[in-house]
């Protein structure tokens, strides 16, 4: 009998915690608001860095760089879609959510975006009664699919490295590697503790992140390569490695910004990639700001009319 009733507990908890799983919190509400205000305000600011005639100048003609450019910049969101499609059937409109999400991220600081994007999913409890650990599997393993992926570039790249940023090359980048890939190493290791998701769930959730990744490398070639035709292959392998090893870093607001000072700083002998990162940088930031924005005003009002 008192192993029957112990047996018992957990599924009396489960059934006394599922409608507050259900029930909409007023701190659910007070989170997005906040977040939404901070946003704009983050936006506001950030508008008035931007140099958009210098910027309209050097942007390319290329038709080839605008489809590159766009598949570029909504592959995250897309690919992130995809997933939550599998795993809770979102609607369409959670594509909207999403791409907060990659706003609220660069342009306030990392991991914002997933607390926006939990008060959303919390919102829609049918779909989603208990959000949490979904969100996190997510993340965590496009943290890991993006450090192995750094790990290839790295040693695709390690012979340009050593030519073309020699004081990057040895100890400093072998030491990155190491703690990379101890990282990753250490999360699945203890995948069954730390990963909530079933494990089908969780090699597709992982070979989305990993094409995405293969596929934003290749667009990121298509584009340096359609506007600078004339740049080394060896250059643009470099790049393609520093975008991968800068967006490995947690907490850093404007990842597209700091790549470009990186850039600027190992390769500005060459006068014409620098621009280019420079121009490609703006041009995400002003995506950035403008969907924000709209996004943001949008979500207010329906806020304001409920």
């Amino acid at each position: 009998m008192a192993s029957q009733a112990l047996g018992a507990t957990p599924n009396r908890w489960a059934e006394r915690l599922r409608p507050l799983l259900q029930e909409q919190h007023p701190w659910q509400k007070y989170l997005s608001l906040g977040l939404s205000l901070a946003l704009l305000a983050a936006l506001g600011s950030k508008l008035s860095s931007i140099g958009l005639a210098g910027l309209v100048r050097g942007v390319p003609a290329s038709p080839v760089f605008w489809i590159a450019f766009a598949a570029y910049y909504f592959a995250l969101p897309a690919s992130e879609w995809l997933i939550f499609r599998r795993l809770w059937n979102i609607p369409r409109t959670g594509f909207a959510a999403l791409l907060r999400k990659l706003v609220s991220n660069e342009i306030l600081f990392g991991y914002s975006g997933e607390a926006y994007f939990y008060g959303w999913a919390r919102r829609h409890a049918k779909m989603a009664a208990a959000p949490f650990g979904a969100i996190k599997d997510v993340s965590i393993l496009s943290a890991v699919a993006g450090n192995l992926m750094t790990l290839a570039m790295l040693a695709l790249a390690w012979p340009v490295i050593g030519e073309v940023a020699p004081e990057f090359h040895g100890h400093t980048v072998a030491l990155s590697a190491a703690v990379i890939m101890g990282l990753s190493l250490a999360l699945l290791a203890f995948s069954h503790r730390i990963f909530s998701l079933s494990r089908s769930d969780l090699k597709m959730i992982f070979g989305v992140h990993a094409g995405r990744l293969l596929l934003t490398t290749l667009l990121s070639g298509v584009m340096w390569h359609s506007a600078l035709p004339a740049v080394p292959m060896g250059s643009l392998l470099l790049l393609a490695t520093l975008q991968l090893l800068v967006t490995r870093l947690p907490f850093v607001p404007n990842k597209d910004i700091v790549f470009a000072s990186v850039a600027l700083f190992l390769i500005g002998h060459d006068g014409a990639i620098g621009p280019l990162i420079a121009m490609i940088a703006g041009l995400i930031l002003l995506v950035h700001l403008l969907l924000g924005a709209v996004l943001t005003l949008s979500e207010l009002a329906k806020a304001h009319r409920s």
